[in-house]
């Protein structure tokens, strides 16, 4: 059954895809279907084509094209920079904040397990992570510091810049950990400068923008030495035959969503979404059955969050429940991250202290660049009828 796009709200969990971009980039990956490792000229076609999209992307994003290497999505790019520690012949330690991605999460109970020491640097009650509460937690062993740039649960946007330059500050005349970002919820979403000084590594993934699944990049501002090893291609940091397509089309994306004052079209999108969800969170207080995550969301203007998400518990209705019942009206929302969507537990919300019922009765609504004032209205009204039901 053919869903109505205009009542889909998960789109932190993926977006609809741009049916003309991936028409576009299919296109063109056809007519040059070579293995780009190939030495015969049609290899070379293929290579210079996928060069050719480096170089796109590149100018886009504000980096150097050397320092972009092509993907199979977010999750990789992050654990690329992760595993990198493996190759180390001296163990040390590494920094986290307690409200990473699973990707980042996870791993590093992996890394723990061969004999790294993993520090967390715990958020506050509004989900956010201080420059400072990192900075206390570096080590003279500290070899990585990870912390993303917009929570995918949340919607708060860290102080990467701040942390960036503090790491710097900090380490004058001696070594600087690599400072890793994962950029998955900020990228096309928020204003995004990864040459900041400081930021060493970024993830990115297309299908957050409208792009494909399967299909990442991952900004390196030096070369490291990777884990996992093979046929050499990218410059050896992630081996495997390239996908012509996913970068085309992740190139067309960037440069249709990348938010910045060169793309005046998406900055206006942005800005309107702004007031989209600010008008969505402000019905969303009035409901007595219904509390903000974080409290403060809606009503201390202070603090950064990205438009694009929101997260909320609803009283006497179970976050699983509300997804039913709204899915059943034909709205598409979700419980949090859908990389651990099959999960009880909600590390980002104990994280930041979230009460146990509060966060069981969490649900994630997430927009994106195709969401209509309109379809927010209707998403409401549905959440006010469901919410009234449940607490008569």
């Amino acid at each position: 059954m053919e869903r109505n796009i205009s009542h889909y709200f998960d789109w932190a969990a993926t977006s609809p895809a741009d049916e003309a971009i991936l028409k576009s980039a299919l296109e063109k990956s056809l007519s040059v279907y070579a293995n780009p490792s190939s030495q015969h000229s049609a290899g070379s076609d293929a290579r210079n084509a996928l060069e050719e999209e480096r170089k796109k992307i590149a100018h886009i994003i504000g980096v150097n094209e050397k320092s972009l290497y092509f993907t199979s999505g977010g999750t990789e790019s992050d654990q690329i920079v992760l595993l990198s520690l493996l190759s180390r012949p001296q163990k040390g330690s590494l920094v986290i904040s307690a409200v990473e991605h699973p990707a980042i999460r996870e791993q590093t109970q992996a890394l723990k397990n061969c004999g790294w020491n993993v520090i967390s640097v715990q958020s506050d009650k509004n989900g956010f992570i201080s420059a400072d509460s990192v900075l206390s937690k570096v080590q003279s062993d500290t070899a990585l510091v990870c912390v993303m740039a917009v929570n995918n649960e949340t919607g708060a946007i860290q102080p990467i810049y701040e942390i960036a330059d503090k790491l710097v500050q900090s380490s004058q005349g001696k070594r600087k950990p690599h400072f890793h970002v994962d950029a998955v919820q900020a990228a096309g979403k928020i204003a995004l400068d990864i040459a900041h000084q400081g930021i060493d590594s970024a993830a990115f993934s297309a299908h957050k923008i409208k792009g494909p699944r399967g299909t990442g990049l991952l900004y390196l501002k030096n070369a490291l030495t990777p884990f996992l090893r093979g046929g050499g291609q990218e410059h050896g940091i992630r081996s495997g035959t390239e996908n012509l397509f996913g970068a085309i089309a992740f190139s067309e994306c960037l440069s249709r969503y990348w938010i910045s004052s060169k793309n005046p079209a998406a900055e206006s999108r942005f800005k309107a979404q702004e007031e989209f969800t600010a008008d969505f969170i402000k019905k969303l207080r009035s409901l007595p059955f219904c509390s903000l995550i974080p409290e403060s969301r809606g009503s201390d203007d202070s603090l950064p969050f990205s438009p694009w998400v929101v997260q909320a518990s609803f009283k006497n209705i179970p976050g699983q429940v509300m997804v039913r019942a709204l899915d059943a009206k034909g709205f598409c929302i979700s419980t949090g991250s859908a990389c651990s969507a099959s999960k009880q537990s909600r590390p980002i919300l104990e994280a930041m202290g979230v009460l146990p019922e509060l966060r069981q009765n969490a649900v994630r609504f997430s927009f994106g660049f195709d969401t209509e004032k309109k379809a927010m209205d209707e998403l409401f009204c549905a959440i006010e009828e469901i919410g009234n039901t449940f607490n008569k």
